[in-house]
């Protein structure tokens, strides 16, 4: 683009095509934030626009995720007549759900009067890149209806969002539809569908997946990494790491930060520290807050709370909330209140209505039987209106996701469900199961304690696919929450008891259970 530049400021009254060329060059570099200028000086030239600049012009500020300048754009579109025209409209739902607006996205594609598989891709990959699965799955089954077909961009977004509802199921019929078509050769579906696997707990599927792409990119193998590392095969992570290198590969930042979550996952301390020296000294790559992160929760994870705390004094970046928070839950899990409350301290500082803080705090106060200390923290949220975000755990069975929350009796078979609950809790007496109680957080008798913790959603989640599915029959839950110490006791006897492999997905990490044990190694 330098090149280009500098010919396009020699030449004598350029027309709008070479106008749209910058335009469009620089909104397909990697640094497109020129386009924008280029373009005010279009305007200050008084050169007419024509109908292929806008759609340049809006990429790059779909890639710049440049909302406000997208929207005066979108004003001056509506001004000159352009916003009519399917080329505009198009780039204009895809920037809208690029920068983070869905909705607007949306609104615009509803007033469409026709919908050309590009639209519907844009709006369903808006709501797709924003965390809103539901919406996605809605839009893709509603396109369907129509008699659109999907291409090689529609099922990336579908493939997204059924990772993150944990739609297993879903997601394999969208695999054989991709070999359908053949678009498996395709290299962003074939790295979603990864994705997929790796997400949904399936993580021999994902190695099968990796084996068979005749392609790979860097995001390939670090998907892969990322994904063994979650789903607590650390060894192995590292392993396809070296591979990696023996393939003439250069990691990037991202597949650095799997190394090291696969590193702060197994427990794998002196591993983690070398291969963050390596990823400053022989790559170059300055570490990002993402990697200090990682290199906290690696020393947390392993017990080392107080040289987590001087690593975190020692960081050459201003500690932001995840690390301080990332260190008080390892203080709540080892016990170190001082450290914990000096934590805390940083977090009321930076971001003071986060309600996780608060229940991790209240954790650690519980665990040390503080109670006038607990029901301070507590009486502190309600005078500050801080309300604690429900925990909710997902299963699929059949065509449908179901969700459950902690305690909840709105399903048709809440009296089967509640029956096996005390079946569960009975059998797993049986095997010597003692609720930990420690972290419920009140002052109340101990009975009432172990009732608290046997309606988690999780338990609920899992009672119920019990006795909707055949033996044997894996069971798959995604939990938005950390999943607390009683149910990943709990868990380990009841994959024992009922002799089913139970995958957990929850906001850190995958637990696979199978025959009593947990591939977490209890480093969760």
């Amino acid at each position: 683009m330098s090149y280009a530049h500098n010919i396009f400021f020699q030449i004598q009254n350029p027309n709008v095509f070479t106008w749209n060329t910058m335009i469009r060059g620089y909104a397909e570099s990697e640094n497109p934030s020129p386009a924008i200028d280029i373009h005010q000086e279009m305007h200050g030239n008084s050169i007419e626009p024509d109908t292929h600049t806008y759609p340049f012009l809006l990429k790059a500020i779909a890639k710049l995720m440049a909302v406000r300048e997208g929207e005066k754009i979108h004003c001056i579109t509506l001004r000159n007549g352009f916003e009519s025209l399917s080329f505009v409209q198009n780039t204009l739902v895809h920037m809208y759900g690029a920068c983070g607006h869905a909705e607007s996205a949306y609104k615009l594609f509803e007033l469409m009067p026709e919908r050309s598989l590009v639209a519907w891709n844009s709006v369903i990959n808006g709501f797709a890149v924003n965390g809103r699965p539901n919406e996605t799955l809605t839009l893709y089954r509603n396109m369907g209806l129509e008699g659109v077909q999907p291409d090689g961009f529609t099922l990336v977004s579908l493939l997204t969002a059924c990772a993150e509802l944990g739609a297993l199921a879903l997601g394999r019929r969208a695999h054989v539809y991709m070999l359908k078509l053949g678009l498996n050769e395709n290299l962003h579906a074939a790295n979603a569908l990864l994705d997929l696997y790796a997400k949904c707990g399936n993580i021999r599927e994902a190695q099968k997946v990796f084996d068979e792409m005749e392609d790979r990119s860097v995001v390939s193998w670090t998907s892969l990494t990322v994904g063994l590392a979650v789903n607590g095969f650390g060894k192995e992570a590292l392993e396809l790491f070296r591979e990696l290198e023996r393939q003439g590969l250069v990691p990037t930042e991202i597949t650095f930060v799997g190394v090291l979550y696969a590193c702060s996952h197994c427990g794998m301390v002196d591993e983690g520290f070398a291969y963050f020296e390596r990823m400053k000294e022989e790559f170059g790559i300055v570490p990002k807050i993402e990697h200090y992160g990682c290199m906290v929760d690696l020393l947390g994870r392993a017990g080392l709370v107080k040289r987590a705390y001087e690593f975190v004094q020692s960081m050459p970046l201003q500690p932001n909330a995840v690390i301080w928070r990332t260190l008080l839950g390892a203080c709540t899990i080892h016990g170190h209140l001082a450290l914990g409350e000096v934590a805390r301290a940083q977090l009321q500082r930076l971001e003071p209505k986060h309600s996780g803080d608060f229940v991790l705090l209240s954790n650690l106060y519980a665990s040390e039987r503080r109670w006038p200390d607990v029901q301070n923290v507590r009486r502190t949220m309600l005078n500050e209106g801080v309300r604690k975000f429900p925990g909710h755990s997902l299963v699929e069975l059949g065509n449908c996701m179901y969700e459950f929350v902690m305690g909840d009796r709105s399903h048709t078979q809440s009296e089967d469900i509640y029956a096996m609950l005390a079946e569960m809790t009975r059998l797993l007496k049986l095997e010597g199961y003692v609720p930990h109680t420690s972290n419920v957080l009140a002052d109340i008798e101990e009975e009432e304690k172990e009732t608290a913790l046997t309606y988690h959603s999780e338990k609920i989640a899992i009672a119920f696919m019990l006795i909707n599915t055949p033996p044997g029959t894996t069971i798959r839950v995604v939990k938005n929450l950390r999943v607390c110490a009683d149910c990943h006791i709990a868990i380990k006897l009841i994959s024992k008891v009922f002799d089913r492999e139970i995958v957990v997905r929850d906001r850190s990490r995958f637990h696979h259970f199978r025959d009593g044990t947990c591939s977490c190694r209890d480093y969760w």
